[in-house]
């Protein structure tokens, strides 16, 4: 009998484990936004239903549940600078680099984050705004939660971040829906709306949706004009500037 123990325990890890209960089921209204030169932002609405995993014994599900929803922009490299007052002179004095940070961050979740978990799980899942300083600030930087609660103060005046604890909306048990207004100036590039399903303070199942930003025509044109033909973009600049001077000469003129 003494090799029937270590069987059992090699029986044991070649068990298929038992099946995740709940799966989300999401969708995001429009997967590719246009800007062209009368856009003025877009309201983008985020559809899910929570259902049984494929596999699993139960035909229905038991909440209550909730619904955190993530929706990171276009990843970018930030400096955040601190100016002084130098012998009358503002000057930068002390700055901060934070690596891959996003250009929009906007948080929606069903209720209180401190209702839905704890804070142990938003810092491990890294939900809350504040930690994308924490995971994208240079090693070695200086004061970096100094300039990075500063720069998330930043863009979140300038409606780039934003945190929405009443941003989904249960339409039934398992039903629920969300909204994102994106700004007139949005970041134009790839975006992933990550959503978290929570049950009695633990996050049981995940799910991700991408959809995009772009720019199309004489937007678009200039714009990869800028990136890729730095030479004729600035000619055309010129010439911009030198027509709409000539013509406002001779409109003031007549």
């Amino acid at each position: 009998m003494r090799w029937f123990a270590p069987l059992l325990a090699i029986g044991a890890l070649l068990a298929p484990l038992p099946a995740r209960a709940e799966k989300l089921v999401s969708i995001v209204s429009n997967d590719e936004v246009s800007i062209a030169s009368n856009f003025v932002g877009e309201k983008l609405t985020l559809f899910g239903n929570i259902e049984p995993e494929t596999g699993a014994e139960q035909k229905f599900v038991e909440g209550p549940f909730h619904v955190v929803i993530v929706i990171t922009g276009p990843l970018q490299d930030r400096v955040a600078r601190l100016s002084r007052q130098r012998l009358g002179i503002w000057m930068n004095t002390e700055q901060a680099v934070f690596e891959d940070f996003p250009s929009f961050y906007h948080v929606l979740a069903s209720g209180k984050l401190a209702d839905i978990t704890d804070q142990a799980t938003l810092d491990q899942l890294n939900i809350m705004p504040e930690a994308q300083t924490r995971i994208t600030a240079t090693p070695g930087t200086a004061d970096a939660a100094l300039f990075g609660r500063e720069l998330v103060r930043l863009m979140t005046n300038q409606g780039y971040f934003g945190l929405n604890e009443l941003g989904v909306v249960f339409r039934s048990n398992t039903l629920y829906s969300a909204q994102v207004n994106l700004p007139s100036d949005v970041p134009p590039g790839p975006y992933l709306a990550h959503t978290y399903l929570f049950k009695n303070g633990a996050m049981i199942a995940e799910r991700s949706e991408r959809f995009s930003v772009r720019k199309i025509g004489f937007e678009r044109f200039l714009a990869l004009a800028a990136q890729q033909q730095s030479l004729l973009y600035g000619l055309i600049c010129v010439i911009l500037a030198l027509f709409t001077g000539w013509l406002g000469g001779v409109v003031f003129k007549r």
